[in-house]
């Protein structure tokens, strides 16, 4: 047991344990069988998102265990609680994706909201599915109190007739099922077997990706995002991560001691260097809001573009998230690149060391093929790509990561609804060349961004993922590969041009130099906008509909509160 003594007299739990006025609440605590001794002690806040709504999240409640071991080990008393999660792989292809991206804010706000309202004095926590991971970094870096955070670590690949699969199999599987290429009998046993364990999708897709972020940000303890999710190790660094949060405690380290422009740019340079998913560029910018910070999607393109791709990760690549584990892990990724001069390796983390010095000893691994020295790498710019025209000035994005066509001129074939597009695809209602439109599915639009993941792979499985495009105000997932550009903005439902296509327009695209236009004159443009009106979305009440009305654009994240900037007090000094 740690035998060190921490001043309640400046944390904020002392709000609820100091002094004769709050002995009411003391005999709550005396109520759940705490002590004297442990009221005493600072009160740290262990967050999971654990759930039964997927394997992404079932093993979290056990690692949370773990974490208040650590805490209990180093002089602090754990109070555990939970949040949401909304699960994409079941969310996806139907309206309940509309939830997806919404939870991220609710997951930050009830957060925000349980903390204040019982004034813990730090954060460990622990996240699995997609959104729930900058959900709680969010959290972190919003109240600013102490905190680690810990990924519940990816799924182990699934094996079908020889080869690793993934949940990203199945869908794609979905569309060669429809094309006729597979019988339901094949069908059904790649459904059986895709996901074998606890943990979130297994190749380098949103979850993966965030984790990867959670490491190069310095919010997680080096390692800590590698290991599967059944493996023993999680546990050990569930233990550790508690007891780190002991020392920023007595250190006074602060998430926004970390988190600064340079540990955002660091993250950025993972998820290009992984060739990570597309979301990165709405959490980042989201994360850098809570901290007062201007990084939007083009400060994102602008480190993507600068960046060599060297993980050969999926959906691109070859290898899932435990390969990368089994050859050093993200700290060999960042060892390689900040050997090659990508990061700034005098980031302080939550070890209370710079990243350099996290890295002083990881040696690289020569052989293997999962990760690449900068010297020899896939590609010398990032896996993902920024973009901007006349069809998308506030930016759009795209993962090229794998891909060998990064030009594409077609006719738009317009549809206003992701059902819609992936009803014609269904039916093979399109053509070779075309560029497949999917408007009114961004944040305010939607409402809620959805990712259009069964569309994409559904034309994968059918065979045409290098034979069309797709573009959309909406999100891809990080799974999703092909010639597909989301986050285009402004969104069809706030007047952007996307909204303002038509069946055969043309439409160019260009990921080498990272443009979008369609082939319209301004004047054009001008009086079909004089004609365009408002929509109105099937949410007029709800969670959605209040979402809506407070969520702003793609470019800066999809926020919903004005951030830091605006702040007249930090809860952690309250």
């Amino acid at each position: 047991m740690d035998a060190r003594v921490f001043n309640k007299g400046k944390l904020p739990s002392r709000h609820v344990t100091v002094g004769a006025s709050r002995a009411p609440h003391r005999s709550y605590y005396y109520a759940m069988g705490l002590t004297q001794e442990d009221i005493d002690k600072p009160f740290v806040g262990v967050v999971t998102t654990w759930n039964e709504a997927a394997p992404c999240n079932i093993s979290l409640s056990r690692q949370a265990q773990a974490v208040k071991q650590g805490v209990n080990e180093a002089g602090g008393t754990p109070r555990e609680f939970t949040t949401i999660t909304v699960t994409d792989g079941i969310a996806m292809g139907h309206e309940g994706m509309r939830s997806s991206l919404v939870s991220r804010d609710v997951i930050a706000d009830s957060t925000e909201l349980t903390v204040r309202g019982h004034c813990y004095d730090a954060i460990v926590g622990l996240a699995g599915c997609d959104k729930s991971l900058p959900g709680l970094m969010m959290a972190m870096v919003r109240l600013n109190v102490p905190s680690v955070f810990m990924y519940g670590g990816s799924i182990l690949p699934g094996r079908f007739r020889g080869k690793d699969v993934t949940v990203v199999d199945v869908f794609e599987a979905v569309g060669m099922h429809q094309a006729g290429k597979i019988d339901d009998e094949y069908l059904h046993e790649l459904e059986c077997v895709a996901c074998p364990s606890a943990g979130s999708c297994g190749g380098q897709f949103t979850a993966n990706t965030m984790a990867t972020v959670s490491e190069a940000i310095g919010l997680a303890l080096p390692g800590s995002a590698g290991a599967p999710a059944p493996y023993e190790t999680r546990d050990e660094y569930a233990v550790a991560s508690g007891r780190q949060v002991m020392d920023l405690i007595q250190m006074n380290l602060r998430p926004r001691d970390i988190v600064t422009l340079k540990a955002l740019e660091n993250a950025a340079t993972v998820v290009a260097a992984s060739g990570g998913s597309t979301n990165a560029a709405l959490h980042l910018p989201a994360i850098a809001h809570e901290c007062g910070i201007e990084f939007d999607l083009h400060d994102v393109a602008a480190i993507f573009k600068r960046t060599p791709y060297i993980a050969d990760m999926k959906p691109g690549g070859k290898y899932v998230a435990k390969d990368m584990f089994d050859v050093g892990g993200v700290p060999v990724l960042m060892k390689a690149l900040l050997d090659g001069g990508f990061l700034h390796g005098d980031c302080i983390t939550v070890t209370g060391k710079t990243i350099a010095e996290n890295l002083k000893d990881v040696v690289f691994p020569e052989d293997q093929d999962v990760i690449y020295p900068v010297s020899k790498a896939l590609s010398p710019t990032g896996g993902v790509v920024g973009m901007r025209g006349n069809l998308a000035p506030e930016g759009a994005i795209v993962k090229v990561a794998g891909m060998k066509r990064l030009q594409f001129t077609g006719p738009a074939r317009v549809f206003d609804s992701e059902d819609a597009c992936f009803a014609a695809v269904q039916l093979n209602q399109y053509k070779a060349g075309d560029v497949l439109v999917i408007r009114y599915e961004g944040p305010r639009g939607g409402p809620g961004m959805r990712e259009m993941l069964a569309t994409t792979a559904a034309l994968y499985g059918q065979g045409v993922g290098d034979e069309v495009a797709l573009i959309t105000d909406g999100r891809f997932s990080g799974g999703t590969r092909g010639f597909c550009i989301g986050h285009v903005g402004p969104e069809a439902a706030l007047g952007g041009p996307i909204g303002l296509l038509k069946d055969g327009d043309i439409i160019k695209i260009d990921a080498i130099n990272g443009t979008l236009d369609v082939d319209l004159s301004d004047e054009e443009l001008a009086a079909r906008r004089k004609q365009w009106a408002p929509r109105k979305t099937n949410y007029q009440s709800g969670a959605l509909w209040k979402y809506a009305q407070l969520v702003g654009t793609a470019e800066k994240g999809a926020v919903t509160h004005p951030g830091a900037a605006a702040e007249t007090h930090v809860y952690a000094d309250l």
